[in-house]
């Protein structure tokens, strides 16, 4: 999405680093990165506190650096987390008592931030960016081959054709977009300027993106059925099963969580 925000993962840029990448995370077996994307959202799930919250993200983070992959650009990237937990979190951590940091009159009474409502609202702003930035090192340290071969085999049909399709649509769309954008900059249009006097233009542009795409996806969908295609797209491609010394660190890593759960999280063992 250059043409479009920095803001968003352009799936271009994704796509080529997990295509043309070789740091340590490319040698990883497919599997076993999902299977730890399963156990970090059970471990940011089950975390108790901010300071745990924040060492489970350190540790995505490091890792994340040491592939190789662009952390600057994680900035950027954490826009639309920030304001998802933002709108989600925000109204929550403002209702939470405790000792107030900043308190505001109003004519039904005090509108106040509390310690322990800013602690709640971090905790879960950490639990997203981990799981975020975890899934980012994922799909750019991944080939598309892999993941489809992954998704075909763990997802049911047809969830794993639309999300297989949904994956290939998404790159068409933003063709369109970007096409679209570069024909309204020629013409001396621009998004960034005068957006509300301009806001029925723009909503014209945007529903002829989709409509163009859907008339691209029509196309390609005949093309397809007439090569054979009836509904499943099968996957030519192979992954292995992971080495042992993967699985190990994966029966570590779920025994270790586990015992989190069961004796600091949960209290089942004292």
């Amino acid at each position: 999405m250059s043409e479009l925000t920095s803001h968003v993962p352009d799936p271009r840029l994704l796509t080529t680093y997990a295509e043309q990448g070789a740091g340590p995370f490319h040698r990883i077996n497919a599997w076993t990165k999902v299977a730890v994307l399963a156990l970090a959202v059970v471990a940011v799930t089950i975390a108790e506190g901010l300071l745990t919250v924040t060492a489970i993200y350190v540790v995505v983070l490091a890792a994340y650096a040491a592939a190789g992959l662009p952390v600057r650009r994680l900035v950027a990237w954490y826009t639309l987390p920030f304001i998802f937990v933002t709108v989600i979190a925000g109204p929550l951590a403002i209702g939470i008592p405790g000792e107030p940091i900043v308190a505001i009159p109003h004519p039904f009474g005090q509108l106040s931030i509390t310690w322990a409502g800013a602690t709640t609202y971090f905790t879960l702003l950490g639990r997203g960016l981990t799981v975020v930035t975890y899934s980012l090192a994922v799909w750019m340290t991944t080939r598309y081959a892999d993941m489809v071969h992954v998704l075909g085999r763990s997802l049911p049909t047809p969830i794993d054709q639309v999300a297989l399709f949904a994956y290939r649509f998404t790159f068409v769309i933003l063709e369109v977009i970007e096409d679209l954008l570069k024909a309204t900059r020629a013409r001396g249009g621009s998004l960034s300027e005068n957006f509300w006097a301009n806001r029925t233009l723009y909503g014209r542009i945007f529903g002829h993106t989709f409509i163009r795409a859907l008339e691209r996806s029509e196309t390609l969908l005949k093309s397809m059925e007439a090569r054979g295609y009836h509904g499943d797209l099968t996957v030519y491609s192979q992954v292995e099963r992971p080495p042992a010394r993967e699985l190990v660190a994966l029966a570590v890593l779920t025994v270790a969580i586990g015992w989190y759960a069961l004796t600091v999280r949960y209290g089942v063992i004292a």
